[in-house]
């Protein structure tokens, strides 16, 4: 069975084409017309539709002429999903991040997960072994912390992440250096405060790491952190699989 997955973000749209469980091709930044293309050509059975923008650069309506089985538009608040939701207040719940969750349970079943989603945001959300979703923690991503020091202060200068392989000091003896150490490094303490914290509670907890700049923060965390880049396509795929399956 052929599907697609469409996550939808705050700063781009990301595309999964699927043959079962299996991801074939992925693509992101996608305009509303190249997300059409690509169903157009891969001709997709079902396709689920996940949006945390406030103003969708594509609705699940705009495909409805181009696929034959069902379009589902996911919401955390009122979509069945093959995990438990303990999130107290679901209507508020990013699809993302339930998605990911999903993605985290198939991947790892029967085991605490920690997922760690590198985005715009910086979110750390956990799926306990009983396959629960608990939520987690939402704080300002790398970009994000850029742009706030540049944006809420008089001097200091608006930087771009270096390239991933690119040594960050841990004392700046420059002002750039000295911006890129308290965001990157504190970056990396906080996500590493958090796993910490999380495998004292959760013995034999696994890490998975996605977003856009996972691959920038593989290199600089600990060790057994498994990068998932496409984790939130894998979940969304789960769930309409668990809708679409028989």
């Amino acid at each position: 069975m052929r599907t697609l997955a469409l996550d939808i973000g705050n700063t781009a749209v990301k595309a999964g084409c699927f043959e079962g469980p299996a991801l074939r091709e992925a693509a992101a930044g996608l305009s509303a017309a190249q997300v059409r293309e690509v169903v157009r050509r891969w001709q997709p059975e079902h396709v689920i539709v996940a949006s945390v923008a406030e103003e969708a650069a594509l609705r699940a309506e705009e495909l409805r002429e181009l696929v034959a089985g069902e379009i589902l538009t996911f919401s955390p608040a009122t979509t069945a999903i093959p995990l438990r939701n303990g999130y107290a207040t679901p209507h508020t719940l990013g699809a993302d991040r339930l998605a990911a969750a999903v993605g985290a349970a198939g991947l790892r079943p029967g085991q605490a997960t920690l997922i760690v989603d590198a985005g715009t945001a910086l979110k750390c959300d956990l799926v306990t072994a009983d396959g629960t979703y608990h939520g987690g923690s939402i704080g300002p991503g790398l970009s994000m912390r850029l742009r706030a020091l540049h944006t809420f202060t008089g001097r200091l200068p608006l930087l771009e992440l270096p390239a991933a392989d690119a040594t960050i000091p841990l004392t700046g003896d420059s002002t750039t250096g000295s911006l890129l150490s308290g965001v990157v490094n504190g970056t990396v303490a906080e996500i590493g405060g958090f796993i910490s914290q999380y495998q004292q509670r959760y013995p034999g907890l696994g890490v998975l790491l996605t977003g856009g700049d996972a691959a920038f923060l593989a290199a600089r965390l600990p060790a057994r952190i498994f990068v998932v880049p496409e984790l939130v396509l894998l979940g969304l795929n789960r769930i309409l699989a668990y809708h679409v399956v028989k």
